[in-house]
């Protein structure tokens, strides 16, 4: 990766005289504090500015008012120049930020106050996000008496106010190094392995010869033996690893664990109620997401919780909500819904994904070879509509597409038919708070061509579903699916605003012939109208490569078009071809996972994890389970069987990334009301809850400060605070139901 050089700012207006450098720390020396006056309990002297910013002393903080208009960070700062740094030395750079309004990103270096103003230490946290204290310790490379402590808050569009208190920057500490607790050396799923299905696990050793490993039982018998095969460096891990394969044992069982290298392995059973229990618990999920309607403990015990955004103080509510400040002159009922992830916001774009997920689960239930389709009987899943007589995964996505209809811009206003883009505070919020006692505003964010896209696709896709059960909802989906799509074909081209992401994220996509595609492929699979199907066909999305190595998400949605062309019963010219497509496919991600030492579907260039890496290796795993269901080869659904290991425990840090399922677990999912590591009146996320798992960009400041030059595996944190590794989100589980109920069918 090239490492861009930027200039941290000279002594140009400084806010006090002449300065006297401190004397240079010694290595190995008692702990020195290298920053003057970073209290700022004596006035502002030694800090400066930049020419654009004027600061002061507020309420014994430094704070900042920064002009909008500029471009980069570094055209507005606030630093302290003179800082002594010595090779070798390890310091812990600490500070206390925020920002009015919030969740501005800001850039701290530690670097040099010179030409070429090298940065030796560099985080960019987003302030308000996680809170608002940090610490990092590193050690620095070069012997200095011109280092420079700054803060670059540049590269906003609008004015705002930065403040600063308790900046330290401690030579002489112990480092820090962050070493996770791995376990034993032997990873398997800590789950559960199907009698008939594979059994693999990987061995962390030195070794380069073949070892030998024993199964045992649950009572510690030795129930099978064999040899390790050595797999070599793992690129993902920069592990040294060999493989078991023992799926020739079949007998069902709990408690089992593997010995090799004279390590054993966590317990796991064989057998098929866990995924039963986890096709459940993964759609459970939902339920406490839902915003608009207040949690029963009864339902959900530990989980019940008051009704948020319904406008009850301090609340302004959901149900009559403005756009932003010229976005347009209406306001809409945009109640219920789910909350996408750990804030509080929603979107159209990853409720539209999430949708197709979980209406897909239910539709291969009523396709496939293995489908059942009982499993999300009405009463499965424990929710205030079980007992209606409609299934109950049909029940709980009708909650969302409920709000996903109040989200298209109604008759006689400009862009009637589009979708707006998103709703959510119009600053960000802290951690803990809940739902119900968030103050914030809410307002809608102006309508997209990709937003009303997914509400086309998700709407359609759902008339064909509801019918049986309530032909009412069908016929208005549908209406609302054929609306959306004349208005994005009038609108082809509405794009979010990347920089549309204060109080909530962007999700800018600006390449939407994949949605078009996905689109017209659920109005002709509803309709078997002839313009739907001539759409499908004469789009070059149709006969694109599209399953790559990283599969699909809210911002790829071409696979969910050619899936359910794939899968679903139609009379499309060449659905021979659409079919052999998602087998291809199917065949790449198998080699990738045959290759991989931790036998998974997924294996992104330079080993990039990118953010919630684990959906993408489940959804790289749905078309594995397609093949299966198209070709009935066993191969397939021993890929997508064996892709679950990962997932549960089979991975580099030995843990499921599955909360409560498994001996070691995510936790501490990043969420503001499953807050228990903040709160210990709070309750952790609820089983069944899929973490986003690693993320080589390692975006939060609490990920940078432990995960610096982590490789692929490793980049990740259990902390509430690590939003870019261990957030929730909605189309993260709905690729975890899918999965999981695909599994517990081939039981």
């Amino acid at each position: 990766m090239k490492r861009r050089r930027t200039a941290l700012l000279s002594l140009t207006a400084l806010l006090a005289g002449a300065l006297t450098a401190l004397p240079a720390a010694q290595a190995g020396a008692e702990e020195v504090e290298q920053v003057r006056n970073g209290t700022f309990d004596s006035g502002t002297a030694p800090w400066w500015t930049s020419a654009n910013v004027t600061a002061g002393v507020t309420e014994g903080r430094l704070c900042a008012d920064v002009p909008g208009g500029t471009t980069n960070r570094w055209d507005a700062a606030v630093g302290q120049n003179d800082i002594p740094l010595v090779k070798g030395e390890s310091y812990r750079f600490s500070f206390y930020a925020d920002g009015t309004p919030a969740d501005h990103v800001v850039r701290a270096v530690v670097g040099l106050s010179v030409d070429p103003y090298d940065a030796y230490y560099e985080v960019s946290p987003q302030l308000s996000v996680s809170g608002n204290r940090y610490s990092y310790t590193f050690t620095s490379p070069v012997d200095t008496a011109q280092g420079q402590v700054a803060f670059q808050v540049g590269g906003s569009a609008d004015p705002w106010r930065f403040c600063l208190d308790d900046v330290s920057l401690l030579g002489g500490v112990t480092p820090e190094p962050y070493e996770p607790d791995t376990g034993p050396r032997v990873r398997v799923n800590q789950v559960a392995y199907l009698p008939a299905g594979p059994k693999n696990a990987t061995l962390v050793t030195d070794a380069t010869s073949p070892l030998p490993w024993k199964l045992k039982n649950g009572d510690g018998a030795v129930a099978a033996r064999g040899w390790t095969v050595s797999r070599g460096t793992d690129a993902s891990s920069g592990q040294n690893v060999h493989s078991i394969d023992f799926g020739g044992f079949r007998t069902r069982g709990k408690g089992f664990t593997l010995v090799a290298d004279g390590e054993s392995s966590r317990p796991f059973d064989i057998g098929t109620d866990a995924y039963e229990r986890l096709s459940l618990d993964a759609a459970k999920f939902y339920y406490t997401q839902r915003s608009g309607l207040a949690i029963r403990d009864d339902l959900r015990p530990g989980y019940a919780r008051p009704a948020g955004h319904v406008g009850v103080a301090p609340n302004q509510g959901d149900t009559d909500v403005p756009c932003q400040p010229g976005v347009c002159d209406y306001r809409l009922d945009v109640s219920g819904g789910w909350y996408d992830a750990g804030d509080h916001g929603k979107y159209v774009v990853n409720g539209g994904i999430s949708v197709w997920e979980l209406l897909s689960t239910y539709e291969r239930a009523l396709h496939a070879r293995t489908g059942q389709p009982e499993k999300f009987r009405d009463g499965s899943l424990a929710i205030p509509e079980s007992g209606n007589k409609v299934p109950d995964l049909l029940d709980e996505v009708r909650w969302e597409l409920d709000f996903l209809l109040k989200m298209q811009v109604p008759d006689g206003q400009p862009l009637a038919g589009m979708a707006h883009h998103k709703i959510h505070d119009e600053n960000w919020t802290g951690l803990p708070l809940l739902p119900s006692d968030d103050p914030q505003k809410r307002e809608l964010h102006p309508p997209t061509t990709a937003a009303t896209l997914n509400l086309a696709a998700a709407a359609a896709q759902a008339a064909r579903l509801y019918k049986p059960y309530d032909p009412g909802f069908a016929a208005t989906a549908l209406a609302a699916a054929r609306k959306a799509w004349a208005a994005a074909q009038a609108h082809p081209d509405v794009y979010a605003s990347e920089s549309d992401g204060i109080g909530g994220g962007a999700y800018p996509d600006r390449n939407i012939d994949d949605e078009f595609y996905w689109a017209a492929a659920e109005l002709y699979l509803t309709t078997g109208e002839k313009r739907f199907a001539d759409h499908v066909l004469n789009s070059p999305v149709h006969t694109a490569d599209i399953f790559g190595p990283t599969g699909f998400d809210w911002a790829r949605t071409a696979a969910a078009a050619r899936l359910d062309l794939a899968t679903v019963p139609s009379r499309l010219p060449g659905r021979d071809k659409v079919r052999q497509s998602v087998v291809k496919g199917a065949d790449r991600y198998l080699a990738t996972l045959k290759a991989h030492p931790y036998g998974m579907p997924y294996a992104p260039d330079g080993n990039l994890y990118d953010w919630g890496s684990s959906h993408q290796v489940l959804n790289n795993a749905v078309v594995l389970a397609a093949a299966y269901d198209i070709t009935g080869g066993t191969k397939y659904r021993d890929g997508a069987v064996q892709s679950m290991d990962y997932i549960l425990g089979r991975n580099a840090l030995n843990i499921s990334y599955v909360t409560g399922y498994g001996d070691v677990t995510a936790q501490n999912q990043h969420s503001r009301w499953y807050a228990r590591q903040l709160d210990p009146n709070l309750p952790n996320p609820p089983a069944g809850s899929l973490s986003g798992g690693p993320n080589s960009s390692i975006q939060d400041p609490v990920a940078q400060s432990k995960l610096q030059g982590c490789v692929g595996q490793f980049c990740y944190l259990d902390d509430i605070q690590s939003w870019s590794t261990n957030e929730i989100t909605i189309n993260w589980n709905a690729a975890l139901t899918w999965m999981a109920s695909f599994v517990a069918d081939q039981g």
